[in-house]
């Protein structure tokens, strides 16, 4: 494929994109398809908290709204990089719902024309698509509205905004991880799954009881 051509969109495509969890071929994958900046030789790269990150993220946002309009049905900055004082992968992730992300043709390619690329559907995962940004180290994370795991994403990231004690724990967590050597990204990000469940059903604890 040249570096002009589009991927196909049709979840029916003979060769589809990867998920993060496995499949796609085992061709050496290249342009958006290809192992993170932030993955390199087996080791996950884990910097000091960044003050650009937030700026990063509101030009991505900006950029995401400016070319989707009203059907950019909200867009949010998750992930590490959005928890101030926390290390993490310099790796700004963008959460932007839409109404039905299987509807590619809605959405995707106003988004190719500002520099994004597809890089990995997840259709088991509430429809989950990721994209690559076209110049600073992003992921842009499409879900649908109401969507389990983008509140998974969201429960994550502001409890880890709220509470210094479990932005150390996973912080050490991360830390510890990256010292090992792994065969793919999703490996180190499984290898923090029990410490994120933690955390997460710790902050459902904390949640107002919905009312009756």
């Amino acid at each position: 494929m040249s570096p002009n051509e589009v991927p196909d969109r049709s979840p029916d495509a003979a060769r589809p994109l990867p998920s993060r969890r496995g499949g796609g071929g085992t061709e050496q994958p290249t342009g958006a398809t290809a192992p993170p900046p932030h993955f390199i030789d087996g080791r996950v790269v884990i910097v000091d908290a960044d003050p650009k990150w937030p700026y990063l993220y509101q030009r991505e946002a900006d950029r995401i709204r400016e070319s989707l309009g009203a059907a950019a049905l909200a867009v949010e900055h998750v992930g590490s990089t959005a928890v101030a004082d926390l290390a993490a992968k310099p790796c700004v992730d963008v959460l932007l719902t839409v109404a039905d992300p299987a509807d590619e043709d809605s959405y995707l390619p106003p988004l190719e024309q500002a520099g994004y690329a597809p890089a990995h559907r997840e259709p088991d995962l509430a429809g989950h698509r990721v994209l690559r940004g076209p110049d600073v180290n992003t992921n842009v994370h499409v879900f649908a509205p109401g969507a389990a795991e983008a509140e998974r994403l969201l429960l994550f990231r502001d409890r880890l905004r709220a509470d210094a004690a479990e932005r150390g724990l996973y912080e050490r967590t991360k830390r510890r991880l990256a010292q090992r050597t792994w065969d793919s990204i999703q490996q180190y990000s499984d290898a923090k799954s029990e410490v994120v469940e933690q955390i997460l059903a710790r902050a459902r604890e904390t949640q107002p009881a919905a009312a009756e």
